[in-house]
This record gives structure tokens, C-alpha cells and sequence, in this order.
């Protein structure tokens, strides 16, 4: 029976969520506020949660000392490739494992999942020379590939293979009973009820895709090929040493657009985790 709480016990438990927010909202707070803080105030102690002096020119410094639109243009049609790329290869390949009955797929599906425990430290000098064989140095192909079939997209298997199971049989029963073929019933009906899970694997693979830093500076060796995570550790001094102000500026600006995807599409992000029985 759903009982509703009490006035003293939802305004405690709304103060508890507050508290508990503190540090996951407090370190976004700093570097937001830093990026236009002098140097000298950014590691002041305590804290300054609200700045006294501001300098605005951090943010037009961004632009000045790196390619920065190319860089962010970068991340983004990789970011959103490496998205769509995932969709079409984790689907196809979750409805197989999920509803086509072949031999040993159960097996074969462990020996997918088998590549989320290998780091990607341990492949990533195979991959250099593969594309370096390939001639693909220092371009942004290895950037799209990589995620495409490796560990993203195996996680995104596991999730669009998680929807798939639940299902009905009547639903691939009365179509084949219409006439559609395997194919047609995943394009027209299995993918269509598959929206909750697609919007969660568009989320999880955007943000990886729009995170990844190991593979920029390992395969990319020209600024203007770089991609933001990569850009972010070009900001320094003539002695080497970070600006940091300015890196702030750019992080702010390089974390300002996932933060209003999510926002936007927290609803699909949390129905999906729901119907691929991820939630915890």
C-alpha cells in the first residue's frame, strides 16, 4: 500500500539528498568558477565558492591558442559516427543472440562479453601497428573503429541483447504469420519497441566516444586532427606547466554540451536502464 510521507521525514530526507549531492556538484561548481578566476586564486584555501575577481579573457584565450573549433567539430561528428555506428552494429547483433537460435550461441555470446575485462592498454599497441599498416596514422578512423567493435559496442550488445530476450514470441509468431521475413521483423517490430534501450546506448556510447583519451594521443599527432579530451592537455606555459585557468575554460566548455544531453534525455536514459534489467 503507498503511503505518503510525513512533512519532518520527506524535509529530512530532502536534506540528506542535498548533503549527499555536495560532492558531485561541488567539484562542476569549482570548475566552472575557477575558468575565470586568476591564476592566483584558483588553489586559494579555503575555497572560494563565489569568485571576487573574474577574468572573462580565459575564454577567448581558448580559442586563441588552439584550433579549438576544429577540435570540438572533432569530437563531435566522431562522437556522433562512433554513436550511430554502435547503434546499427549492437542491435543487429543483440537481436541475433537474442532471438535466432544457432548452434553454440550462448557460448559464443560469453566469448563477446570476454572482451569488457581485456583493458584497452593491452591492445592498444596491436591496434597502432594494424593501423599503421593501414595507413591510417594520425587520421580519425581509428577513433571511429575501435569503439565501434570493441568494448562499447560489446557492452551495447549486452544491453539491446538484455531487451531483446523480453520480448513475447507471439509478437515474431503473428508477423511471420503476415508473411515478414527475419530481417523485416527486426526492422518493423523488434527495433521499433527497442527505443528505451537504443536511447540508452546512444548515451552511454556518446559520452565514451566524447571522452576517449587514450586513443587521440596515441593515433593523432596534428592539432587540428585533435579531439577535446586530447586538446585539453595542450594549454601551457613556456615553461610547460598547465594554465590553468584557461584548461578550466576549455573543460567547462568541452562539458557544457554532454550535461545538456543528459539533461535532456535523462527520462530515456533511465526507462532504458529499466527494461534492459540494468537498474540496480
Amino acid at each position: 500500500m503507498k503511503t505518503d510521507l510525513s512533512p519532518r521525514l520527506r524535509v529530512a530526507l530532502y536534506g540528506l539528498m542535498c548533503v549527499l549531492l555536495i560532492p558531485f556538484v561541488f567539484p562542476t561548481w569549482w570548475m566552472v568558477t575557477s575558468s575565470i578566476k586568476p591564476i592566483s586564486d584558483i588553489f586559494a584555501f579555503p575555497p572560494q565558492l563565489i569568485p571576487k575577481n573574474y577574468d572573462w579573457t580565459t575564454y577567448s584565450k581558448v580559442f586563441e591558442l588552439q584550433p579549438f573549433v576544429q577540435q570540438y567539430w572533432n569530437s563531435a561528428y566522431i562522437a556522433a559516427v562512433v554513436t550511430i555506428g554502435t547503434m546499427v552494429v549492437s542491435s543487429m547483433a543483440g537481436y541475433a543472440f537474442a532471438r535466432i537460435r544457432f548452434p553454440y550461441a550462448d557460448t559464443i555470446f560469453m566469448i563477446v562479453l570476454l572482451g569488457l575485462l581485456i583493458p584497452s592498454e593491452v591492445t592498444i599497441v596491436p591496434l597502432f601497428q594494424m593501423f599503421l599498416k593501414a595507413g591510417m596514422v594520425n587520421t580519425h578512423w581509428p577513433l571511429i573503429l575501435v569503439p565501434i567493435f570493441g568494448a562499447p559496442s560489446v557492452f551495447a550488445t549486452f544491453v539491446m541483447r538484455q531487451f531483446f530476450v523480453t520480448l513475447p514470441a507471439e509478437l515474431e509468431e503473428a508477423a511471420r504469420v503476415d508473411g515478414l521475413d527475419r530481417f523485416k521483423i527486426f526492422r518493423k517490430i523488434a527495433l521499433p519497441l527497442a527505443k528505451p534501450a537504443l536511447a540508452s546506448v546512444a548515451i552511454f556510447t556518446f559520452l565514451h566516444s566524447w571522452n576517449l583519451f587514450l586513443e587521440p594521443i596515441v593515433f593523432l599527432s596534428t592539432a587540428e586532427k585533435f579531439t577535446l579530451p586530447q586538446a585539453l592537455t595542450q594549454y601551457t606555459d613556456a615553461y610547460g606547466g598547465p594554465m590553468w585557468n584557461i584548461q578550466l575554460a576549455a573543460a567547462t566548455l568541452t562539458a557544457l554540451p554532454v550535461l545538456i544531453v543528459f539533461i535532456i534525455a535523462q527520462k530515456q536514459f533511465v526507462e532504458g536502464l529499466a527494461h534492459t534489467g540494468l537498474k540496480g
